[in-house]
């Protein structure tokens, strides 16, 4: 099992490409851990921007009706993916892990299965 400091560092050196890497709390828009960024990323910002994404997804497959979790959402840029997969489980609810990727090097299928197995061996 990761901790929340292990699983960001396992997302940054596992997947090729990583630029960020954040665990974000929806409720709240805080990051409960970073990793990455810098002056052109500023990870508390993006936290908190990501968590409107989210909540507005969720309110509308409500809205929809529709019974399904969402995996991940991506979000891509002109020289970057933002990946941000829900947590679910284990006390997870309400958690999302968010990576940011150089487009130009990220595999985004391989990015999308790591992340799915550092999501698994998160400790919480």
């Amino acid at each position: 099992m990761l901790t929340v400091e292990t699983s960001l560092k396992e997302a940054m050196t596992s997947i090729e490409g990583s630029l960020a890497a954040a665990l974000v709390d929806y409720t709240s828009g805080m990051a409960l851990g970073t990793l990455g960024g810098g002056k052109d990323l500023n990870l508390e910002v993006a936290a908190a921007g990501n968590t409107d994404v989210i909540r507005a997804k969720v309110r509308t497959m409500e809205m929809l009706g529709l019974k399904e979790d969402i995996e991940d959402v991506l979000i891509t840029l002109g020289s970057q993916y933002h990946l941000l997969r829900l947590i679910r489980g284990r006390g997870g609810n309400g958690l999302f892990l968010y990576i940011v990727l150089d487009k130009g090097r990220a595999n985004l299928a391989m990015a999308r299965h790591q992340l799915r197995r550092i999501e698994g061996e998160l400790e919480l």
